[in-house]
């Protein structure tokens, strides 16, 4: 389909019925009419655009800069009227101190230096936090009262001989200028700033751009990933490795003990101060909302910003209700190697992936919990679950799929309904595409002995898929109707039945560990596996560098658009099955996987085809041009994550103990729009008049702790009793003090507004 004139203000109508029929059944279209459904997301075309800072605010200004990712080029300023701000945890402000240093020699000593050493640090950029745990955090609820004990701890400092300080980093060095500095070994702590992204990243994400661990976003996780590695002692180091074990496994009874868990390892972590949190940076990134040329409907991850896939899914040009050209700025150049493996690195990288590819589901945008995309859990199941004999299971000796056999158990199972499409390159997605990567896991995950096919970043990204992983069986494929107006659209939706080795309180995370899905077809894998194995190529940067081989790119270099030329040229010619596949894929499909690919290549002049939203059209050293692949075989089309933008918030305003239960009194926001603007309006919750309103009751989320400070109970609610929302706690508490931790949110996820903190007594019974 053609698109509109680039000029033009909506696009044309010149599609009838009929075409839409035809194009439903061909599959993937190209942008420009208007339909009852509308596959893809509302950009046709996105521009990722090298803008230096000074050059991108001017732009923005004149709404010729849609967006700019990954900074604030106003430098804290004041925006412009068409200018609005979206903000996200960027990084984290930690000191490390110098084993020989004298204010080392104890815990003690530590604590107190990081104490003396905080409170000379310049303000500005940033905010003194004493934790991990930042309201960023879907997980700093259950930790509200240790921070609040934390900060009245910082607070008690005394004077005490001077401490040299060695900055590290441009932030670092600008607040540690009032403070003595110190060089060489001539030092007694190092401050520097650890960048969120970059600890993500250190943790690795799963094969083919996926999840990643479950809980990825969790500040307990954070705090972990900070501060473990620094513990000098060795009975610390194993406790803490302990409770990181057990809240990774499942090694809890419920969600309460799971809490105190977490609890528990923040406090392990950090009560030896060998890497203290001293606070932490906003990430702020501007947008244009200028009434005709901005855009509007944006979401943003809360950890992540606009660089994540939600952003790309929700951001609309305002002269478009779909297509438009959405042009994103960002200050560096792309550095990362394309390769959907082990590449995509870097925040330019990790914006074009968002696009181009497609996770099987999306992190929580303001939360830490996940939400569907690609691939829906229809059923969990935990406990003592029998594994059926013909289940399969990538064998670690050999790298191949073999049988579970008899007598095998699971603590879980999830039936997944896997959403397949077609790809980029028009072959059709089967459930070979989607467990293919369990098999590439086991390959390059784990070493054999004797085997060559290892890369630790690999190793890293897949162990908790690999580690959870029990077996799978494809069950069947179904046929998934649906109507739009008048049109019928047709999808095909493998059914997978995945058995797992551990489990979790949330039932959300159990179906995120190792999910049946890639974005990138087994085809594309398998040609990139052998250019690795034949040498000359690797899949991660770290393993390019100690093998002095590429980094395996699909796009940009000449010499790997050669050596995958002449092997799929090779796979063609005699319709090659990975030894893998075997058992779910004949010659003949083989055949048509190599032969469209090769067609691919031919017109695309790259080798980067995946499932996505968008694919890779154009490229510099300084832009990259995504085109939309609309596909009408996929389900996800223009407002499916609407949902998520213009986020709103609840409030606590007081809580009531009335009976064995909370009343909780709350503020709403509301969204009022005109025309393309909107705005927020704080006003006292009201019971709603029927069940259409249930979207506006907020959701409670509470923990109760006892007078030792232990999680005595926790959940959430949307009960409500007249104005207040309840939280019953008849019978599951035992006589005495008790605190209550409360904070509200409005919608999926769960953006911590703000948390109160309530006293109040459980009687004894008569």
């Amino acid at each position: 389909m053609t698109p509109p004139h680039r000029g033009s203000r909506a696009p044309r109508r010149l599609v009838t019925v009929l075409a839409l029929v035809g194009f439903a059944a061909t599959g993937p279209a190209g942008a420009g009419h208007e339909l009852p459904f509308y596959p893809g997301y509302y950009p046709q075309e996105i521009k990722i655009e090298t803008v230096a800072p000074e050059k991108a605010a001017p732009r923005l200004r004149a709404a010729t800069l849609h967006a700019y990712v990954g900074a604030d080029p106003f430098a804290g300023a004041r925006l412009p009227a068409d200018v609005a701000m979206v903000e996200s945890l960027g990084s984290y402000l930690v000191l490390s101190f110098n084993p020989a240093s004298p204010a080392a020699t104890s815990r003690e000593g530590r604590c107190e230096a990081a104490r003396r050493i905080v409170r000379t640090l310049a303000p500005g950029g940033w905010t003194r936090h004493p934790s991990p745990l930042t309201p960023y955090h879907a997980d700093y609820l259950q930790h509200f009262d240790l921070i609040q004990s934390a900060r009245k701890a910082a607070e008690g400092s005394g004077p005490g001989a001077t401490l040299r300080v060695r900055a590290r980093g441009p932030l670092a060095e600008r607040i540690a200028r009032p403070a003595p500095r110190g060089d060489g070994k001539d030092w007694d702590a190092t401050l520097e700033e650890a960048e969120v992204a970059e600890l993500a990243a250190a943790a690795g994400t799963s094969f083919g751009g996926g999840l990643g661990p479950p809980w990825l976003k969790e500040g307990w996780f954070h705090a972990y990933l900070l501060q473990a590695r620094a513990l000098a002692d060795a009975d610390a180091r194993q406790q803490a490795d302990s409770l990181y074990r057990r809240l990774t496994t499942g090694g809890y009874g419920g969600l309460a003990e799971r809490m105190d868990l977490e609890r528990g390892l923040v406090r392990a972590l950090g009560a030896g101060c060998e890497r203290v949190v001293v606070g932490y940076t906003v990430r702020r990134e501007p947008y244009s909302s200028e009434f005709s040329q901005g855009v509007e409907n944006v979401a943003w991850d809360s950890q992540a910003g606009m660089d994540s896939a939600i952003f790309i899914r929700t951001a609309k040009l305002k002269d478009f209700p779909w297509n438009g050209w959405l042009h994103v700025g960002v200050p560096a150049r792309p550095a990362a190697a394309w390769n959907p493996v082990a590449g995509f690195g870097d925040p330019v990288g990790r914006l074009i992936w968002s696009a181009v590819g497609d996770p099987a589901m999306l992190p929580a945008p303001y939360g830490a919990s996940w939400i569907a995309n690609r691939v829906a859990a229809s059923a969990v199941v935990t406990g003592g679950v029998e594994i059926p004999d013909d289940a399969l299971v990538p064998d670690a000796a050999t790298g191949l799929v073999r049988e579970v056999g008899r007598g095998k158990t699971a603590r879980a199972r999830v039936v997944y309904r896997v959403v397949a499409s077609a790809f980029h390159d028009n072959t059709r997605m089967t459930a070979a595409d989607a467990v293919y990567p369990y098999l590439f896991a086991a390959r390059w995950g784990g070493k054999r002995a004797g085997g060559t096919e290892h890369d630790p970043a690999v190793d890293a990204a897949t162990a908790v898929a690999r580690d959870w992983l029990a077996g799978f069986r494809i069950l069947r494929v179904d046929s998934e109707v649906k109507k739009y107006s008048d049109i019928t659209f047709t999808y095909v939706v493998p059914v997978i039945e995945v058995y797992l080795n551990r489990e979790a309180a949330d039932p959300r995370e159990i179906a995120a560990a190792a999910p049946p899905w890639s974005p990138v077809p087994w085809h594309v894998m398998a040609l990139m596996e052998e250019a690795v194995k034949r040498g000359g190529f690797a899949f991660s940067a770290g393993e390019a560098s100690r093998r002095g081989a590429r980094w395996l790119d699909l796009a940009r270099d000449p010499r790997a658009r050669e050596t995958l030329s002449a092997l799929l040229a090779g796979f063609a010619a005699q319709a090659w099955v990975p030894p893998g596949l075997k058992r779910f894929v004949d010659a003949d499909e083989a055949q048509n996987r190599w032969n469209a690919l090769r067609q691919f290549v031919q017109r695309r002049g790259h080798f980067l085809v995946t499932s996505g939203p968008y694919q890779l059209d154009r490229w510099s050293d300084t832009t990259v041009t995504l085109a939309v692949f609309r596909d009408f075989t996929s389900p996800m089309g223009v407002g499916t994550f609407d949902r998520f933008a213009v986020p709103r918030r609840a409030f606590v305003s007081h809580v009531a103990s009335q009976g064995g239960r909370l009343e909780v009194h709350a503020e709403v926001e509301r969204v009022e729009r005109f025309m393309r603007e909107h705005r927020i309006v704080r006003e006292a919750f009201a019971a709603p008049a029927g069940k259409a309103e249930r979207a506006d009751v907020p959701v409670c989320r509470y923990v109760i702790l006892d007078a030792a400070g232990a999680v005595a109970a926790a959940g959430a609610t949307q009960e409500t009793a007249g104005a207040a929302l309840v939280v019953d706690l008849r019978g599951k508490l035992r006589p005495g003090a008790h605190t209550a931790l409360v904070t509200l949110s409005l919608g999926e996820g769960h953006p911590v507004s703000e948390v109160t903190a309530a006293e109040f007594r459980v009687e004894a019974a008569p």
